[in-house]
């Protein structure tokens, strides 16, 4: 499904109360975190940009998305207060706002490991590191965009068969840094000069295997929400 489909399908309702506007509070509490979603997945290609050569000119977009993201987490935070104050959810309400107010934490620190890839880059950029020695930052990066897209998706749906595949698919992640590693190591032996640079590298793979846990979190949110299990470790 394609970011455009996803932002035209209306989210599913999450229940039916007598009371409309609780309704409306839940779906736009949905819509926020979906939101919050969106910015840190353009953070993220934004970063990678400036690491893949795109100039380090876009370093301060990403600082600036991510203070519209420690902004929306404050909002999400607050208005999961007042519902549950005043709503005194239950059943599945209630796991929607408890997974809300852990998504926004793991959303949250997507954007700050967007952000630390961004000034690695930047650094990257001063020290001239060669292009083909990105290919594996390159390919994690692509996973771990798909990664965060479908679990998009699986959220807005309730499709916790979705999430389980995001889930799944974080071991893909975890073997490519593995091997990027390698290969970056395999670097310093092969020329003890380009220490500095492959270790920035190093850092921004790091982040970028980060970021596929904070997704994988966010998948498993999604599958307590649909079947009220948690099934972390």
């Amino acid at each position: 499904m394609s970011p455009d489909a996803m932002d035209k399908k209306p989210l599913p309702s999450h229940a039916r109360h007598i009371s409309r506007r609780f309704n409306a509070e839940l779906e736009g509490l949905k819509d926020r975190v979906v939101q919050m979603g969106r910015l840190v997945e353009n953070q993220l290609q934004t970063a990678m940009h400036v690491l893949l050569g795109g100039g380090d000119g876009a370093v301060e977009e990403v600082h600036q998305g991510e203070d519209r993201v420690n902004q929306l987490e404050l909002d999400i935070d607050a208005e999961c207060v007042r519902i549950l104050a005043l709503r005194h959810p239950a059943a599945m309400d209630l796991r929607l706002i408890i997974v809300v107010g852990k998504a926004v934490i793991d959303l949250e620190r997507i954007g700050d490991e967007a952000e630390r890839i961004a000034k690695q880059a930047r650094k990257l950029v001063e020290v001239d590191l060669l292009s083909e020695n990105l290919s594996e930052a390159r390919q994690i990066s692509r996973q771990v965009s798909n990664m965060l897209r479908r679990c998009l998706e699986a959220f807005v749906s309730l499709d916790q068969e979705l999430a389980k595949e995001v889930i799944a698919s974080d071991e893909e992640v975890d073997e490519s840094y593995q091997t990027s590693v390698r290969a970056a190591v395999a670097l310093i032996m092969e020329d003890p000069r380009s220490v500095r640079r492959v270790l920035h590298l190093i850092w921004c793979l790091r982040s970028l295997e980060r970021i596929g846990d904070h997704v994988k979190n966010l998948a498993e949110y999604v599958v307590y929400l649909v079947e009220g299990r948690d099934i972390r470790h």
